[in-house]
């Protein structure tokens, strides 16, 4: 502890953002693309390229469809219906331990897409945002909830270390120094996203409650499995009964939908049901089971209702409890999975922010100590920029290595696991680049980042036919809103590799101009 608090605290926010703004750049670059997750799907998959339907779906035929593609004995199988955002049907099911990946279906013409064979940005980029896809013990979600609580420490003490954080806020100084602009831009964006910056970092905390806070329900409940299991039924509203192992039959599902949206409230889109699931498909004890959409508000509702399969009677309503729909109503302030272009804008830069925020703080420490560390020869600048240069510009130049890998590996059930291998070791390579270039290695990697970005877009033109302009002009939003995205991109990268050149120019003027004399 320093002797004042704000020492204290200037020493804890350094050190926080030091230790973990690596994990914590990551997460909030992941968190940011997923907000557009569904769209970054579609020009990953160009199958799923497809005008939204224009008539209602036929949960029947639906099920006419897809029922010879659920494999006998299967204990379960869903479909999600087509959003505004995810134009296609898509059939899950489980058989004992198989859980294959999902299967795609046009809702025009009810006929099975080819298997695309990647994982999207829906499975790759959204699960690394909250997981970092490290799934032993759950270990990748601890080290986000671990610089989760650091981000709430950083935004806390950067207010209490910057006495005139309002003052600075209007100050922003770029033609300045590297370290007085980066610290000017680390206020700017710190002060004006803090209160999102604070708010979906809390969320997120809250979301998995069941793992960072297991006493919120053990208290209640008690320990054990039982005790988890009547959780969840008060919680989420599970129900269940044993299989008959006795045929049964399935009664109309369109039947059962209309009883759901007559107990939702209507025929509007908030009262319609979002997916259908099968428990125990061709047993007489089967169930079906109905979620309501909340594609038009923010709680992220568990209502459902379960009927018997057979006769199509509901067997059990559940409507969450006021504790658990303000618990939803957090959650979907993070999800953001209600349709409103405007908001989900609006997440999108002030996640870019947080990323700004991250990167611009890394940038001040390491100018602040690049000179005295030099002079007594000390390694902290070295390994911290290169670290710095693998979190900032290396996911981003990973990303768009994925994105590449996507559009030039062939079709097949191998390319899911090339792109991700792809990701992995270009973000590899960008870390072994800092490390050995050092301060030339930002000019480098932004280089890198503009020629990947403009081959993206290439590489879809030419391997689709969608470039940007027939894309708009076949309203094809999603997939010319991710080009020009990355087309903007590139317009970044090069801007910034044109400034990072100016002090390396100066540098080579002034020698010559030494040489000469």
């Amino acid at each position: 502890m320093e002797d004042t608090l704000r020492k204290s605290m200037a020493w804890l926010h350094t050190w926080a953002g030091v230790l973990l703004g690596s994990v914590l750049f990551a997460v909030f670059w992941m968190g940011t693309l997923s907000v557009f997750d569904r769209e970054i799907d579609r020009w990953m998959m160009p199958a799923t390229r497809l005008a939204p339907a224009s008539a209602p779906i036929s949960l029947d035929a639906v099920a006419r469809t897809v029922l010879p593609a659920v494999p006998a004995g299967a204990s379960q199988w869903r479909v999600d219906l087509p959003t505004q955002r995810t134009p296609v049907l898509r059939l899950t099911y489980k058989a004992g331990d198989d859980e294959p990946a999902p299967r795609q279906l046009d809702p025009q013409r009810l006929a099975f897409l080819p298997e695309q064979g990647t994982l999207g940005g829906s499975g790759f980029f959204f699960p690394f945002h909250y997981g970092l896809h490290l799934q032993w013990k759950e270990v990748g979600k601890w080290i986000v909830g671990v610089a989760g609580m650091a981000m709430l420490l950083l935004l806390v003490s950067g207010v209490i270390v910057h006495r005139k954080i309002f003052a600075q806020f209007f100050t922003f100084r770029p033609r300045k120094s590297l370290q007085r602009s980066s610290l000017d831009l680390h206020n700017l964006v710190g002060v004006l996203g803090l209160p999102f910056h604070f708010i979906i970092t809390l969320s997120g905390m809250v979301i998995f409650m069941m793992i960072y806070f297991p006493q919120a329900y053990t208290g209640a409940y008690g320990e054990g499995k039982a005790a988890k299991a009547a959780f969840f039924a008060d919680a989420y509203g599970k129900y269940s009964r044993p299989r008959a192992n006795a045929p049964g039959a399935l009664a109309s599902l369109d039947a059962m939908a209309d009883v759901a949206r007559r107990e939702w409230g209507g025929t509007q889109s908030e009262s319609q049901p979002y997916f259908v699931r099968v428990w125990h498909p061709g047993d007489a004890n089967s169930y079906v089971e109905l979620r309501r959409s909340y594609a038009r508000e923010v709680t992220m509702n568990v209502d459902q209702i379960f009927f018997d399969a057979a006769s199509g009677q509901v067997l059990h309503r559940f409507q969450a409890a006021p504790v658990m729909s303000a618990q939803r109503f957090i959650s979907g302030i993070h999800f953001i999975q209600f349709e409103h272009w405007t908001l989900r804008w609006l997440y999108f830069l002030a996640g870019l922010a947080g990323c700004v925020l991250i990167a611009t703080g890394f940038l001040f420490w390491i100018e602040a100590r690049r000179a005295r560390h030099a002079a007594k020869g000390l390694a902290g600048v070295r390994v911290v920029e290169g670290l710095t240069v693998g979190s900032v510009t290396g996911i981003v130049i990973a990303t768009l290595a994925f994105l590449a890998a996507n559009r030039l590996l062939p079709d097949g059930q191998e390319r899911a696991a090339l792109e991700v291998w792809t990701f992995y070791l270009a973000w590899l390579a960008s870390f072994v680049h800092g490390w050995w270039r050092g301060k030339a290695a930002w000019r480098e990697q932004a280089w890198i980042v503009c020629l990947l970005a403009v081959a993206c877009v290439l590489l879809n033109a030419v391997t689709t036919g969608d470039h940007v302009a027939w894309a708009l002009a076949d309203g094809k939003w999603a997939v010319a809103g991710v080009d020009l995205m990355l087309l903007v991109l590139a317009l970044l990268a090069a801007w910034s590799a044109h400034r990072l050149a100016r002090p390396v120019q100066a540098r080579a003027r002034m020698l010559r101009a030494e040489v000469r004399s």
